[in-house]
């Protein structure tokens, strides 16, 4: 009786332990950090996810770099078929047609 209470004690605190530890890795968000390094990159990620509440693809992007994305764009759908007015997120239609076959006369 006393080892299964004791069992049963120790199983529940351990369990509580990794719980407790588990929470300060998956949400940093939720707590205050101890260490300044962490508490800068705790405050950098919330600024990051404010800008990035635009949903557009690239935060804060220069001209020159939407530039540069927009010309990488049109290379890669130009070597995959794509152009102007071709929907590249569509999947693409297959048609396969059978090839004429002479028939074969084992007679002659």
């Amino acid at each position: 009786m006393l080892s299964s209470q004791f069992l049963n004690t120790v199983k529940n605190s351990v369990r509580t332990g990794v719980c407790s530890r588990n929470i300060g890795i998956l949400a940093p968000c939720l707590q205050k950090a101890t260490d300044p390094i962490q508490q800068l990159f705790i405050d950098k990620i919330r600024e990051y996810r404010q800008k990035s509440n635009s949903g557009k693809t690239l935060v804060e992007p220069t001209p020159e770099l939407q530039k540069e994305l927009k010309t990488e764009l049109e290379k890669v759908a130009k070597q995959y078929g794509g152009g102007p007015g071709v929907d590249m997120t569509k999947f693409p239609t297959f048609k396969f047609q059978d090839p004429v076959i002479d028939p074969i006369n084992l007679q002659k």
